[in-house]
């Protein structure tokens, strides 16, 4: 008896929290916003687990095939796409994209977000996440959308000439709609904000973890290996003034959305893999201003530091998890892409 009781202990102690936070495919959390215009860390090549890296585009808003493309926050050609914004299926659903936390990232895994505050609440989400940040609170969804502030890292200066006085603050963008003065191609995105969320400022959710709507991964171009995306591969949606509707990312058709999204069963178990070490090019020295706390929530994050992943997991269908791990940036910013 004393001897099962010692192999029960030990076995306890194997349980490890990261494996705990792999099992985990629903709960309760809270929403940011950030759009800081960077490469997404989840589009980086090497990531295990996936059908392709997320797209990127070069500073001209043109898709890149050069997956190896360093970060235009780290003086690279790769940038955020514009058509990474997000956008409304219906009055009452939305999809888009999402930084999640590095501390335990999943790589373009689907979460249905339904709001429980605000003057939103009882609307839903689907965001796949694109990027990470280790400013990202766990359970935290940064959802990305323009003039949702930059963050921590600014490549918006550079790619589109970014201004203060109308991109708004570090944290949380500006305070009133200034969409009409964007960018042509990151106005719909912005209005997003103003018009399906009624201004709603970082609404507290409850989540699951879904398989991918067609619709979202013909935008990102990403899906994890083995989760067949479901319903059309795109969803039109409505464009009005920012008092409604938004526009999306120009889909084509008047499909309606699938649904028939299914809940994502996931393992406890994981095991290690190596990926590929980053260049010499990969090194990123964080600029002077810096982000709060990991554990304050605030309006704006980022987690673009301009370097590959330092660690990505993604669950199969088959209930199995991969990790994997490169050597760390000298950044503070994991590029990492899970919860």
């Amino acid at each position: 008896m004393a001897n099962f009781l010692s192999q029960l202990a030990i076995a306890a102690l194997l349980i490890t929290p990261a494996t705990l936070a792999v099992a985990q495919s629903s709960g309760s959390g809270k929403t940011t916003r950030y759009w800081d215009c960077c490469k997404p860390s989840c589009a980086w090549n090497g990531i295990k687990g996936l059908t392709a890296p997320v797209k990127s585009c070069d500073k001209y808003d043109k898709p890149l095939n050069d997956v190896t493309a360093q970060s235009g926050c780290a003086g690279g050609t790769a940038y955020m796409c514009s058509n990474q914004s997000p956008w409304a299926v219906s009055d009452s659903l939305a999809y888009g994209f999402a930084a999640v936390t590095s501390a335990k990232p999943t790589c373009c895994q689907c979460y249905q977000l339904t709001f429980t505050s605000g003057p939103i609440s009882g609307k839903k989400m689907i965001v796949q996440a694109t990027n990470t940040g280790t400013d990202v609170a766990t359970n935290s969804f940064d959802i990305a959308m323009p003039g949702g502030g930059f963050g921590i890292f600014d490549g918006c200066s550079t790619e589109w000439k970014a201004t203060p006085a109308i991109w708004g603050a570090q944290y949380g963008g500006p305070s009133t709609n200034t969409c009409s003065s964007f960018p042509t191609a990151l106005q719909p995105g912005c209005n997003f904000r103003w018009g399906w969320m009624q201004g709603a400022d970082n609404p507290d959710v409850k989540w699951e973890m879904v398989t991918c709507p067609a619709a979202i991964t013909e935008v990102s171009g990403c899906s994890v290996s083995g989760q067949a995306p479901t319903g059309p591969s795109s969803v039109s949606s409505r464009s009005s003034s920012s008092s409604s509707f938004t526009p999306g990312p120009a889909p084509a058709s008047s499909a309606s959305a699938s649904s028939s999204i299914s809940p994502v069963a996931v393992s406890s178990s994981s095991s290690a893999r190596s990926s590929p070490t980053p260049s010499s090019s990969s090194t990123y020295v964080e600029p002077a201003s810096s982000a709060p706390a990991a554990s304050t929530y605030h309006s704006s994050t980022t987690a673009e530091a301009g370097s590959p992943p330092a660690s990505a997991t993604v669950t199969s269908p088959a209930s199995s998890a991969e990790s994997e791990s490169a050597p760390q940036p000298t950044d503070t910013e994991d590029d990492t892409c899970e919860l």
